[in-house]
């Protein structure tokens, strides 16, 4: 009598964990979700409402900010999500059959990996193709429906060797009110500032109702008076729309790996450093194996006695590690972004020494 194959054996367990991760992860994620949309609405319902757009509009801004939520609360669901899991499993006896069964701690944790990395790509995404979306739309939407967009923002953008000041922008991104043009040359040196009262959209380009412009010639400065004409020709850069205006007016807009490749190119405007930029790019690419920390700093968990069941303050000093990943993550990254750290070095450290910490701490159990 010939004994059954592991494979199928694999194959179930495989399922059953997936199965069980998952729905833990997501109900999760659900609960974080809610929370954290609350938060969000009761921080912009005032405004909401004095805009006269009610419960449509409430709805709208639920809709649209969900993706950008989802997206913080997902790493935090995957390790409440896995400590969930293995306490039950681990309380209710079936960690201890599968030791008995030959099924190591690694070797769970590899029956467990797939399932987390396919939720990191998804994740990952996510963040690169809907977040930026939906995100824009709602910013789109919520500087169309602004009583007195003249309150908001100036801000800044650089587009090839021209730095833009926009005093603010209306109408949905259709009107942009007090532009200054800084046109440089090659090396940098200023060649010509233009100023623009107004810029309007329609039929696909820009126009503006006149300004003025100062252009330094040796010793002296030459002033000129511009009449009303399309926009590029007093030096507005070409290809802007006004989706354009309303990202750049974002303070940290959420952007997708080919904007921020075709940023880093110089082929797109930008208001933001590219020591930022590369740091966005990159944490992206390793969403996976940050939800892949997140397990492994869950692991623990599994080498609770059966007895102590929920007494034990295991899964706390666990559910600390990642909250403490999340911070240390968090941290690099601002060095990151403000250029203090290369991309490398303010993405990948946090990932190496927990994962490498979780290892050490399962060897070193293993071993008593």
């Amino acid at each position: 009598m010939s004994l059954p194959s592991p494979a199928p054996t694999r194959h179930v367990l495989i399922g059953y964990l997936t199965r069980e991760l998952l729905e833990r992860i997501l109900a999760t994620a659900v609960i974080l979700l809610a929370l954290m949309e609350i938060l969000a609405l009761l921080e912009q319902l005032t405004p909401i409402l004095e805009r006269h757009q009610g419960a449509g509009g409430i709805a709208y801004f639920m809709l649209l900010h969900a993706p950008i939520l989802l997206g913080g609360t997902l790493p935090l669901a995957v390790l409440i999500g896995s400590l969930v899991l293995l306490v039950q499993m681990t309380t209710g006896s079936e960690i201890a059959i599968l030791r008995a069964a030959g099924l190591t701690t690694p070797g769970l944790t590899r029956l467990m990996l797939p399932a987390i990395l396919a939720l990191g790509v998804a994740g990952a995404l996510a963040d690169d193709q809907i977040t930026p979306r939906t995100e824009l739309a709602l910013a789109r939407w919520w500087n169309r429906t602004d009583p007195h967009p003249e309150a908001g923002h100036g801000f800044w953008f650089r587009s090839g060797m021209t730095l833009a000041d926009i005093g603010y922008v209306s109408h949905g991104g259709t009107t942009l009110v007090h532009v200054d043009l800084y046109q440089r040359g090659p090396a940098g040196r200023l060649l010509r500032t233009v100023h623009l009262n107004t810029l309007h959209y329609a039929d696909g380009k820009w126009t503006d109702d006149g300004g003025r412009s100062l252009e330094p010639t040796g010793a002296a400065i030459h002033t000129a008076t511009l009449a009303p004409a399309p926009a590029q020709d007093h030096g507005w850069p070409a290809g802007l729309r006004p989706a354009d205006m309303i990202r750049l007016s974002m303070d940290a807009p959420p952007l997708s790996a080919a904007t921020i490749i075709a940023i880093l190119r110089g082929h797109a405007p930008a208001s933001q450093p590219a020591a930022a930029l590369r740091t966005a790019l990159l944490a992206r690419v390793l969403t996976p194996f940050s939800f892949a920390v997140m397990l492994l700093l869950a692991l623990p968990v599994v080498y609770i006695p059966p007895r102590s069941g929920t007494r034990s303050w295991l899964p706390v000093w666990c559910l600390g590690a990642g909250l403490l990943f999340v911070v240390f993550q968090g941290m690099l990254r601002a060095l990151g972004n403000a250029g203090t750290l290369p991309a490398p070095a303010a993405t990948l450290p946090g990932i190496v020494i927990f994962t490498l910490a979780v290892c050490a701490l399962v060897l070193r159990i293993e071993e008593r």
